[in-house]
C-alpha cells in the first residue's frame, strides 16, 4: 500500500491504477541480486492496516522467521510524506533510526519513481531499501529463506501445486485484492459498477470452490489462502462501507464467512490482525472519499471468534508441520485492535 505523490485527498478523483513495485530486487539464498539471505541483516517494514503488508506479517510468523527478520510497524495513519514511525519512542524506528520510510527509499535512490509502499525490506547495515515488491516478498520468504525457517514450518508454496496456486492467486488479485480498490477509488459510476460487479462475481466463484474443500489449493494452507484472507478480513470493516462493495457482507455469505473465521482462528492469522489500525487507516487517510475522517463504530467483531465447523471438510492446516508458537513479546496486537 503506497502513499500518493499527489496527496491522500486525490483518492477517488481519478481512475485508480495500482503502482508498480519499482524496487524489485530479490533476497535469495544465492544472493544473485546482491542481497543474500542472512539472519539479522534485513528489517521488514509493514503496516498492520495494509493487506499487502499483512501477507508478509502472516508469512513471517507462520514460517518462524521472527529471529531472522526483524519487523517495524508503521503508524496506520500515514501523511503525505509517507509511512511514519510515530508508534515508536521519539518517533523513530529503533533499528533504522529513521522517522519516515521514505528516508530508506531516498538512501536507495534520489528522486525515486512512484510512492512509498509497504511491505518494504530495508538493509540494516546501510539503511537502504532493498525491495518493495509485494508480489514476490512472501514467495521468497517461503522458498529462498527456507534455511532459516523454524522446525515444523509449513510449505506455503509447494512445488507440485505452484501452477494451480499461481492461477488462483492471479484471479484473486485481479478481481478481489485489487478489485476492491478499483471499486473504492473509482472516479465514475460505470467504472465503479464494473469493478464492484467483478468483486462479487469472483467471491461467488470462490465460495463455490470452498464449499467442498477447506483451503483454496490442496489440503493445507498455502500462499493463495494468505492472499485471499487479507482482503476478506478487512471486507466488512472497511470495503463494504468505505469502498462501497456492499452487495452483501462477508458475514452474510455462509461459506466465505466460515472460511475466513477458520483462518482467523488459526495461529499466525488472526493474531496478526489489528482492526483498530485497519479502520483508522482507511477512514482517516483516504480523505478524497471520506473527507470528514470519521471512523465508524462497527461492525461487531465478536463473530470472528465464533465456531466455523470447517474441520468437517478435512484438511491439515500446516501439512506435516506444526502451528507457530506464541506471538513474540512486543509484537502482540493491542487489545483495542482485537475482537
Amino acid at each position: 500500500m503506497a502513499g500518493r505523490a499527489d496527496g491522500n485527498s486525490a483518492y477517488g478523483h481519478k481512475a485508480f491504477e495500482r503502482a508498480e513495485s519499482h524496487f524489485a530486487d530479490r533476497i535469495t539464498a544465492d544472493g544473485r541480486d546482491g542481497w543474500p539471505v542472512a539472519a539479522g541483516r534485513y528489517r521488514l517494514v509493514v503496516s498492520r492496516a495494509c493487506p499487502w503488508a499483512s501477507r508478509a506479517v502472516i508469512s513471517r510468523r507462520l514460517l518462524g522467521l521472527e529471529d531472522a527478520l526483524s519487523m517495524a510497524v508503521a503508524d496506520p495513519v500515514q501523511d503525505d510524506r509517507s509511512w511514519r514511525f510515530t508508534l515508536d519512542p521519539g518517533g523513530r524506528d529503533p533499528v533504522l533510526g529513521i522517522r519516515f520510510l521514505a528516508e530508506a527509499y531516498e538512501r536507495r535512490a534520489k528522486n525515486f519513481p512512484g510512492g512509498v509502499s509497504v511491505p518494504a525490506i530495508v538493509d540494516v547495515t546501510d539503511g537502504k531499501l532493498v525491495t518493495n515488491d509485494y508480489r514476490r516478498i512472501t514467495l521468497d520468504l517461503a522458498t529462498e529463506w527456507s534455511a532459516l525457517h523454524r522446525e515444523g514450518a509449513p510449505d506455503l508454496y509447494p512445488e507440485p501445486l505452484r501452477d494451480e496456486i499461481d492461477a488462483v492467486m492471479a484471479e484473486v488479485y485481479e478481481d478481489v485484492n485489487n478489485g476492491v480498490y478499483r471499486a473504492g477509488f473509482a472516479a465514475g459510476q460505470s467504472e465503479y459498477e464494473e469493478a464492484c460487479a467483478a468483486v462479487f462475481r469472483r467471491l461467488e466463484l470462490l465460495a463455490s470452490r470452498l464449499a467442498g474443500q477447506r483451503y483454496l489449493v490442496g489440503d493445507t494452507i498455502t500462499e493463495a489462502d494468505i492472499r485471499l484472507f487479507t482482503t476478506l478480513v478487512r471486507f466488512d470493516a472497511v470495503y463494504h462501507g468505505h469502498f462501497k462493495c456492499n452487495r452483501w457482507k462477508l458475514a452474510e455469505n455462509e461459506v466465505l464467512w466460515a472460511y475466513a473465521r477458520d483462518l482467523f482462528q488459526t495461529p499466525g492469522f488472526g493474531d496478526t490482525v489489528d482492526f483498530d489500525h485497519v479502520k483508522r487507516h482507511y477512514y482517516q487517510v483516504h480523505t478524497g472519499i471520506n473527507p470528514t475522517r470519521i471512523v465508524p463504530l462497527g461492525p461487531d467483531l465478536s463473530g470472528w471468534l465464533s465456531p466455523h465447523r470447517r474441520e468437517r471438510l478435512g484438511g491439515r492446516p500446516f501439512g506435516d508441520g506444526t502451528p507457530p508458537g506464541p506471538v513474540r513479546p512486543g509484537e502482540e496486537v493491542p487489545a483495542q485492535g482485537r475482537p
